[in-house]
């Protein structure tokens, strides 16, 4: 019968040479309790030392996972988070997920909030670096669009500051970057809609940062040979995002009427898009259907719950403190970060083409 330190010894073992890596998923304590032979209560307990040490780390909900080498050595330092957004849709998930890893190792948050401009973008690094943070996780503003804060991370590189982004990157630069599979996500939402029938499906698609262009990336290549894809969408920018469907009432309406079907760059313009369609009598999913990205609270309360793509929010949070920590452990930050897979969520803004009346008479 194995105690518990001879558990804790096994564990070691096993992550030293099982090939495990800085935040893989570690086996469930169910697993180990039929692998060992042993009761959960011994399990809990090498697993409690295993994480006071830094060996593992475990997360409601979510498993037990692998830290990387160091992780505690950034302990009693302060880090500079620099989000777009945070006091709704996914973002306070994200930041909620990085202040759990990092206070759970002792180091202190500080945040700051850009409203995805660069000039708020610029004030917030030039006041982390002034402050002496020991590290800067960054959501990128406009990161499509040409950056004037380029000097500032090349400041941070120069002092030595370990930086990693989360959700997107800069294409110029080679930071580590921590992020969901937006290609993916595209490729998911139009193969999903692929598969209920739809032949012409239009995308409606943030023009200015990175994940509305890897989202167009995926539903163009899922496709393929459609030649008349790129006619079928509907770029927007931060700036007009609010006033899409009023001020561009028009152009999307025209949109709705060469489709049955729209890839949403996220649930907040898919839930704009069914406002729109509702007010002039358009059914979702019977005349359009509809399918969003991220899965927010938004795609549950909607009237018609929304087919959406799940966005790991917490788990991205958590994944990209930890990738910062170990860079503040090492010295280095590793050049890759990370992808996370999404997962599309059906519900009911999606259904079977079904030939509509030729009168169109929504769009009248």
């Amino acid at each position: 019968m194995f105690k518990y330190l001879e558990i804790v010894e096994w564990v070691r073992r096993e992550i030293e040479g099982g090939g495990y890596g800085p935040g893989d998923r570690f086996r469930s304590e169910t697993d180990m309790c039929r692998e060992l032979n042993v009761s959960r209560q011994t399990v809990r307990q090498a697993l409690a030392v295993l994480e006071r040490e830094g060996t593992l780390s475990r997360r409601r909900g979510s498993g037990t996972f692998v830290k990387a080498p160091g992780l505690g050595k950034a302990a009693g330092q302060t880090v500079g988070v620099i989000s777009t957004y945070f006091s709704d849709y996914i973002f306070p998930f994200i930041v909620s997920g990085i202040e759990r890893v990092l206070s759970g190792n002792g180091v202190t948050m500080r945040l700051a909030v850009t409203n995805n401009m660069v000039a708020d973008e610029a004030r917030a690094l030039r006041s982390m670096l002034d402050q002496g943070v020991a590290g800067l996780i960054v959501e990128p503003s406009k990161s499509a669009l040409p950056n004037p804060n380029v000097h500032l991370y090349e400041e941070a590189r120069r002092r030595e500051i370990p930086l990693v982004f989360f959700n997107a990157a800069y294409p110029w630069s080679d930071f580590p970057c921590v992020a969901m599979d937006d290609v993916e996500a595209g490729r998911l939402a139009t193969g999903h809609l692929l598969s209920l029938g739809h032949g012409k499906i239009s995308g409606i698609f943030l023009l200015d940062d990175m994940q509305g262009h890897k989202r167009y990336e995926g539903f163009l290549g899922c496709l393929g040979g459609d030649a008349e894809a790129e006619n079928r969408i509907l770029w927007f920018s931060n700036q007009d995002k609010a006033t899409l469907f009023t001020q561009s009432a028009e152009r999307v309406a025209a949109l709705l009427g060469r489709s049955t079907a729209v890839v949403c760059y996220n649930d907040t313009i898919a839930l704009g898009l069914y406002e729109f369609c509702r007010e002039r009598g358009i059914d979702v999913p019977g005349d359009i259907s509809i399918v969003g990205i991220d899965d927010s609270r938004l795609a549950r309360i909607c009237a018609v719950p929304l087919t959406s793509v799940r966005h790991p929010h917490q788990k991205l949070g958590e994944r990209v403190a930890e990738e910062l920590l170990s860079a503040l452990g090492s010295g280095t930050a590793g050049k890759a970060g990370y992808l996370f897979e999404p997962v599309l969520v059906k519900r009911a803004s999606t259904g079977p083409r079904e030939a509509r009346e030729e009168s169109r008479r929504w769009l009248a």
